[in-house]
């Protein structure tokens, strides 16, 4: 069921238009003739509404799905009719607050988002308040430095990032994998995370401490939010965790039972660089927190499409700490969380 008139009809704060505005204009830089598929949720109802303004205000045809007026949630698989709709699009919004094991959903999603070479906004656990930061964000600022981080990533063999916290953390690079630059100017080449402002590979081997200060991916960041009273500590010795000690024992738990799913859900699948300068601190969402200046990682599957991978896995968590310290090799590029470049 399409929710175009209503979504269109619902009234939102106008706060919110300046991060829409900066969704569609500037990160999708969606044209009059383009088609658009939005995905939203209850949840994001509003964020929603936000955006498909924007692209009514460009003319702009679109089809907007809200899943709980489709399916029952958490999904088992991502509703026929709306992978049937992006079929035809040019351009694709997922605005929606992620639950339990719906991985394989978003999964089946950016499969057709790969295979036909979509521009696509990943905008999983969007919220009024990352609306008002983060996609407030100068973009163009974001790509520029994006850019020289992604030129240092790549001519270097290994990154060193290193915590007051206690992370002391190597990763060797496999020079068969790509660095991607996903800086919030979203391309046909790679779907992007809005607010943007990151540069990723898949790492050849990491080890040492990583000290989670920040926060953790997926559904387990609404449930445990900001770390920094209760940081979950792991060791990682050939790319895997090895450890995860936490006073926070459920979080403990349940994070090495994610990381336990299946054969490779305890792999590093990304490393990366968080490269969003428009943002202040951590707020207890992944959505923005995994693009703030310093470093983290993702356990699971490595988005082998892009980065070259040759491995797999049906899980993806990313971990976020504060206040780092980087090396690329022998350079120094941030000191604190600040850059130095």
């Amino acid at each position: 069921m399409s929710t175009n008139g209503k979504l269109g009809a619902l009234p939102f704060d106008p706060e919110l238009t300046p991060g829409a505005r900066n969704a569609v204009t500037v990160c999708l830089r969606i044209q009059p003739a383009e088609k658009v598929t939005v995905i939203t949720d209850d949840a994001c109802r509003e964020i929603a509404a936000s955006l498909v303004r924007e692209i009514e205000q460009l003319g702009a045809p679109y089809r907007a799905f809200v899943l709980e007026e489709i399916t029952t949630r958490p999904m088992a698989d991502m509703p026929p009719e709306i992978l049937d709709d992006m079929e035809s699009s040019d351009v694709s919004i997922y605005a929606v607050q992620a639950q339990a094991n719906e991985l394989r959903t978003r999964m089946q999603m950016t499969d057709v988002v790969n295979r036909r070479k979509m521009r696509h906004a990943h905008m999983v656990n969007i919220e009024k308040r990352i609306m008002l930061e983060g996609m407030r964000a100068d973009y163009e600022k974001v790509d520029e430095l994006s850019r020289k981080v992604w030129e240092i990533a790549t001519a270097a063999q290994m990154v060193r990032a290193r915590t007051a916290a206690g992370t002391d953390v190597t990763a060797g690079l496999n020079k068969n994998y790509k660095w991607i630059k996903t800086s919030g100017i979203i391309s046909v080449n790679k779907w992007g995370n809005l607010p943007g402002g990151e540069v990723f590979t898949t790492p050849g081997d990491v080890n040492g401490t990583f000290v989670i200060d920040g926060v953790v991916g997926d559904y387990l960041c609404a449930k445990y939010g900001d770390l920094r009273e209760t940081p979950l500590t792991i060791r990682v010795q050939g790319s895997r965790v090895l450890e995860a000690h936490s006073q926070n024992r459920e979080l403990e738990q349940e994070f090495w039972r994610y990381t336990h799913t299946d054969e490779n859900s305890d792999r590093v699948g990304e490393f990366a660089i968080g490269t969003n300068i428009g943002l202040r601190g951590v707020i207890g969402n992944i959505l923005q927190d995994e693009k703030l200046p310093g470093v983290h990682m993702a356990f699971g599957n490595p988005y082998g499409a892009h980065t070259g991978a040759d491995w797999w896995s049906g899980t993806h968590i990313d971990v976020v700490g504060r206040d780092f310290d980087i090396w690329a090799d022998d350079r120094q590029i941030m000191s604190a969380g600040k850059f130095l470049i």
